[in-house]
């Protein structure tokens, strides 16, 4: 399966492919991203099964990345990985079609959690 991380922060994205792994989500292919509007062209390109994505970044917020991807007719499963978790985002996100958000701090229990409740795993 190929994943696409999107973060501003390469330390993060970074944590997120070491949670992943500690997960047991390690034998996956990687594709990063710096920010959404990096993270669009590269969904074009790499055609990601999942995209992990930080809700706020420069260029293009990860809400914004999510609304560009659908009303492009991408539906690439996609979830949040982000700082904030607050009822309003979670409801933005869901709304937005995102399978899951994980607020920071997380856990590798909470990312196996997610990626098990997309089915690709």
């Amino acid at each position: 399966m190929k994943i696409l991380i999107a973060d501003d922060s390469r330390v993060m994205r970074q944590i997120v492919i070491r949670t992943l792994r500690q997960a047991g989500h390690g034998g996956h292919e990687i594709v990063e991203a710096e920010n959404g509007a990096d993270a669009f062209s590269k969904i074009a390109e790499t055609s990601p099964d999942l995209v992990l994505s930080d809700w706020n970044m420069p260029e293009m917020n990860g809400i914004d990345l999510l609304a560009q991807l659908r009303a492009s007719g991408s539906p690439v499963p996609f979830g949040f990985v982000t700082s904030e978790g607050s009822a309003e985002m979670r409801q933005r996100a869901e709304s937005g079609g995102a399978l899951f958000l994980i607020a920071k701090p997380f856990t590798p229990e909470a990312f196996d959690e997610a990626l098990r409740s997309t089915g690709l795993v």
